[in-house]
């Protein structure tokens, strides 16, 4: 991994059951100044890079993982995402060890590469030189799945990033005080793309209710002043990052989790959040995006409402009515049940055991 492993869920949960497997898995990554301290029950190796961004970055990363990696006694690479493939790729056919690639997003389309066009065309040009030559591969969504495999003709299977169920502490909401407004919660980064304005904007005709913005980011300081110009601040409450088990509480408080990427570019387009994920163990109905992943899922379960639109006034109308429809409240706690207890970590293994067990 490109990043100090302190907060990557998605490697943490992926180690911990290969460890079930019977594997011994080493997570390799690089150490930032400020990086925090980490204790796994597994190896965590992390680099200091002369560089932090760019082309130099990238380089450099790679590099000193090849050497790593060819030194190491492992019978099996790794790669997760495209950013660490070179290195892994190189390894394995020297070493003659099988790799097996996790793509976390579909990397060729994040929004960083909109607009670079040459930065864009080296990265496809490397996904198109090494992913046909994996051994096993494996991405976050079904529609990812698809467009790699019509690309390359490889088998990706599909293992999404739920939350693991057995370690989800599920306090019991606390009493509604009648009359107290209802709670729209966002949770997550507050970058853009993610439908926070929208959400904002939209809370101009909604009464009864209050938006909580749970999380940080690269755009709270420009939330903060819209609110401000909107003069909403009685309505948007901004609750910062928080430990995992204080957000918890807070998702059991909600009565609406929202989801409301925009499609900037495929790898929007293909979202599936961790937070909708989060959401549903707390048991809370859905509002998303009418994105076909995040669509499919609430559709299946039926657990909420989906938004046709961003429009501040037709968005506002949709949120008050999942928030005061009853009837429709009552099927989708009934039905969050169901799908709380099928989406769910420990039901994924299974995908991995079909990707990794043929190497052991």
């Amino acid at each position: 991994m490109i990043n100090d492993l302190v907060t990557d869920n998605r490697v943490h949960k992926v180690a911990e059951s290969l460890q079930k497997m019977g594997f011994e898995p080493e997570l390799v990554g690089r150490l930032l100044p400020e990086s925090q301290p980490v204790t796994r029950e597994y190896k965590i190796h992390r680099m200091k890079l002369l560089f932090r961004k760019g082309a130099m970055f990238y380089a450099e990363y790679n590099l000193r993982l090849f050497f790593f990696l060819l030194k190491s006694k492992s019978d099996v690479f790794v790669s997760n995402d495209l950013d660490t493939l070179p290195a892994n790729y190189l390894a394995s056919r020297i070493k003659q060890k099988p790799l097996v690639y996790d793509s976390h997003e579909y990397f060729t389309e994040v929004p960083e590469l909109i607009g670079h066009p040459f930065v864009k065309a080296v990265w496809t040009w490397l996904e198109r030189l090494l992913v046909p030559h994996v051994h096993g591969a494996y991405t976050v969504c079904e529609s990812i799945a698809e467009v790699y495999r019509d690309l390359y003709n490889v088998d990706f299977k599909v293992v999404r990033n739920l939350p693991v169920c057995s370690k989800i502490e599920k306090p019991e909401p606390p009493e509604k005080i009648q009359g107290q407004p209802k709670i729209i919660l966002y949770q997550g980064a507050l970058n853009m793309g993610r439908g926070i304005e929208a959400a904002i904007r939209a809370m101009q005709f909604l009464n009864g209710a209050e938006l909580w913005l749970a999380g940080d980011g690269d755009i709270t300081a420009q939330l903060r002043q819209f609110v401000d110009e909107l003069k909403l601040e009685s309505k948007v409450k901004f609750l910062g990052r928080m430990p995992l088990s204080q957000l918890h509480k807070v998702t059991r408080q909600a009565d609406l989790g929202i989801s409301l990427e925009e499609d900037l570019g495929l790898n929007y387009r293909f979202a599936l959040p961790n937070k909708l994920f989060d959401y549903i163990q707390a048991e809370v109905p859905v509002l998303v995006s009418n994105l076909p992943e995040m669509k499919r899922i609430v559709e299946h379960y039926q657990i909420g409402a989906i938004a046709e639109t961003h429009q501040r006034k037709e968005l506002a109308e949709i949120m008050k009515r999942a928030l005061f429809d009853q009837e429709k409240i009552t099927v989708w706690k009934q039905n969050l049940q169901k799908a709380a207890v099928e989406l769910c970590w420990e039901n994924e293994e299974e995908v991995l055991r079909q990707v990794y067990g043929r190497f052991l």
